[in-house]
């Protein structure tokens, strides 16, 4: 605590208005944090991902189960103690009063978090909306887009369930056309992957829909290299980023998609229910908004947050989960979360019996691997893990993938993994 409160004071001068989320809520943390931050920062990058004394300060700042190996953080990521004490905080605090705190209070910091998350989307703060989810946000443009009969939307049989649902809802209700792609995933070459969307373009079609990543094995898909061809075409991008904001480092003007949205209860560690919705500037007033303001075919991004009473203390514990991540930093996270997936991947994949779902090529995936066990289904390998060896990850049984997802997260060890790597050897009779 000594040591902490030093770093604090050595640190606070200035440096701490980095961090104003977090700071506000735990400024002793915030300042261990930023020495945490330079020290790591002075280090040669080749080190960032195998510093086992700083990632294991990291892992001292959540609170997971020492009885379980969580290794399904793709679906939903825990929250480090800093963030979970700030929901926490602002939760009680509205309890004192809500309709005051709530409204008055919490309410009016949510246009400097507007700003923080624009910050790390890389785009204006005109064109981010706070929301509760991907799913949210990614519905918003489904139902506000202007299609009618015969417009037609290209998209994958390997997009997640509620956005095909969606979909199929427009093309129901309204007599829209949905042009179905099917990728072989994997794929190690951005151009064929690009081709699978690109040749399905017609003079008739108004919306491309991809996903960054592939959530069912880890592949990471060339949005860029679509939406060059799309936009020429008069074709809208619309992505589906659930798996990709704070995973590995990319702006969203970098995609050069009109849409974009993500949950930031994933790779941010923000609590749960969380979320953002990018739309261009001069898109804004062309969507209608899903949940009506007094103007929803405006021109603000602001008309997309009429959710009624929402959780402040959820969102606004958001910051603190924002400058969190910034104390990392993207890039060595990044580092860190494919250091994690070959650690264990490079130990087991030349095992007999044993195959991969997700890209080799590293520009091409990240943390997620999906593991094939010969002779086994994926719900027989997620159930031997977790029963004998209390390692926790998830059957995957969708279109042509058919694995166990492992997913990592910053705050796994190396000691977790040499029991994945243990377990794996085991289930596939090594």
């Amino acid at each position: 605590m000594q040591n902490s409160r030093r770093n604090f004071i050595r640190l606070s001068s200035g440096i701490l208005t980095g961090m104003p989320f977090l700071h506000a809520v735990n400024p002793v943390f915030a300042g261990e944090a930023m020495g945490k931050h330079f020290e790591l920062s002075a280090h040669d990058e080749s080190r960032w991902a195998s510093d086992e004394d700083f990632w294991g300060w990291i892992k001292e700042a959540y609170t997971v189960s020492p009885n379980i190996i969580n290794l399904n953080n793709g679906g939903v990521a825990p929250q480090p103690k800093p963030v979970q004490d700030a929901h926490i905080r602002y939760y009680q605090y509205c309890n004192e009063a809500p309709s005051y705190y709530m409204w008055q209070i919490l309410d009016q910091g949510r246009e400097p978090l507007r700003e923080k998350l624009a910050g790390v989307c890389g785009c204006d703060k005109e064109e981010i909306a706070i929301n509760r989810n991907a799913t949210e946000g990614l519905n918003t443009v489904i139902f506000g887009l202007n299609l009618k009969a015969g417009d037609e939307v290209v998209l994958s049989k390997q997009d997640y369930p509620n956005m095909i649902n969606a979909w199929k809802q427009r093309e129901k209700r309204d007599g829209i056309k949905l042009v179905w792609i099917d990728i072989p995933v994997p794929l190690e070459n951005e151009d064929e992957l690009a081709s699978f969307y690109t040749k399905a373009f017609t003079e008739k079609t108004k919306v491309v829909m991809i996903t960054h990543l592939i959530n069912w094995c880890g592949q990471i898909m060339p949005v860029r290299k679509i939406a060059d061809v799309a936009r020429p075409k008069g074709i809208e991008v619309l992505v589906d980023g659930a798996h990709t904001l704070a995973h590995f480092e990319f702006t969203i003007p970098d995609l050069g998609c009109d849409y974009f949205a993500s949950s930031l209860h994933k790779w941010m560690s923000a609590p749960f229910g969380s979320g953002l919705l990018y739309i261009k500037k001069e898109k804004i007033k062309n969507v209608w908004a899903l949940l009506s303001n007094n103007e929803p075919d405006g021109p603000d991004i602001r008309k997309f947050e009429s959710l009624g009473t929402r959780s402040f203390a959820s969102e606004m514990a958001i910051g603190a989960a924002v400058d969190f991540h910034e104390m990392i930093g993207g890039k060595r996270k990044e580092a860190r979360l494919r250091f994690l997936k070959d650690y264990w991947v490079d130990q087991v994949k030349d095992l007999s019996g044993v195959k991969f779902n997700q890209p080799k090529s590293k520009h091409l995936s990240c943390a997620i691997a999906s593991l094939v066990i010969e002779g086994k289904k994926p719900e027989e390998v997620t159930s031997e893990l977790f029963t004998k060896f209390k390692i926790h990850t998830t059957a995957i049984n969708w279109e042509n993938i058919h694995g166990a997802r492992v997913t990592p997260n910053v705050y796994t060890s190396l000691k977790d993994l040499d029991r994945l790597v243990k377990a794996v050897k085991s289930i596939s009779g090594h």
